[in-house]
This record gives C-alpha cells, structure tokens and sequence, in this order.
C-alpha cells in the first residue's frame, strides 16, 4: 500500500533523483542532457507547480507527478480550462503495483477539483509504458499539438477530455 501527498521540502533532492533516474533507467537520456537538470531540479518545480509524491508505509518514495496549476511556469501546453501534469516518474520499487495509475488518476481528480474540462500531456516516443498507461486511462493522441521544445526533440501530445 502507499499514500499520495505533496512532497515535503527535505525529500525534493530524492524526487528530484527518483524522477532523473527512472527517465535515465528507461533509457530516454544520457545525464548530459539539459532535461536530466530540469528532472533533478525537483525543488524548482514544487517552488513554482505542485510536486506529488507517492509514498510506502516505511516513508519509501515510490513515484511522483509534477501537477501544474494554472499559472505555473512549467505548463507547456494547457489552454484555457485545460489542466496539465508532467514528470510521472516510478521508482523501480514502485513499478507493477498501480503507482503511475494513482499518480494520474489523481491529478485527474485535481483536474475536475478546477473545474478543467480536458486535461493534457506531453510524452515522448519512447515512454511506450507511460502511453499505454494514457491511453487505458481516456488519454487520446492530439498531434496537431505535438511540439518540439528544441529540434532534436519531438513531444507528443496527449488529452483526455473530462466530463463537465
């Protein structure tokens, strides 16, 4: 069993490495690559979206999703009444037991708690796991909003529409 809350000030560097190092381990990245910052910097995104985690009974984190409310930097995508999420991570020990489910599924729920009529993502080619993941939850391809924050980088964009 585990718990979701926000994460707390003292565990962002172990977020931070937790959500670098599942994107490393799935082999997205080398640690090079300016991302590998912006995944590590975990205390930045809780400083400006709000950083979730989730969390064993022995304190253990198992995963975590950068929710981003309106206003926050780190929305790339979400128009008006949209909701937006970025950097689902598991840890090794949190894969297989519904982790990245509850992770979703709760912002989700943060999503209808607004009043967002949609809620969109982007992922990369690679992250298969994640988009079958997307796609059992309701997410649906929206390529005319598939982006590239720099040329060797294409995103695609998934939404999943909420009832109103």
């Amino acid at each position: 069993m585990f718990e979701l809350r926000l994460a707390r000030p003292e565990e962002y560097v172990a977020v931070g490495e937790l959500t670098a190092g599942a994107y490393l381990a799935d082999g997205a990245m080398p640690a090079t690559d300016p991302y590998y910052d912006v995944l590590a910097n975990a205390a930045a995104r809780a400083a400006d979206a709000d950083l979730w985690v989730a969390v064993d009974g022995d304190g253990v984190l198992l995963g975590t999703v950068t929710w981003c409310p309106p206003g926050s930097s780190y929305r790339e995508l979400a128009g008006p009444n949209e909701a937006e999420f970025r950097a689902l991570a598991v840890a090794p020990a949190g894969r297989g037991r519904g982790v990245g489910e509850a992770l979703v599924r709760h912002c989700l729920a943060l999503a209808a708690d607004i009043g967002a009529t949609a809620v969109v993502i982007s992922t990369a080619g690679w992250m298969t796991s994640a988009h079958r993941l997307y796609r059992r939850l309701g997410f649906l391809p929206a390529p005319d909003r598939d982006w590239s924050p720099r040329p060797d980088v294409r995103l695609l964009a998934m939404v999943r529409q909420l009832s109103s």
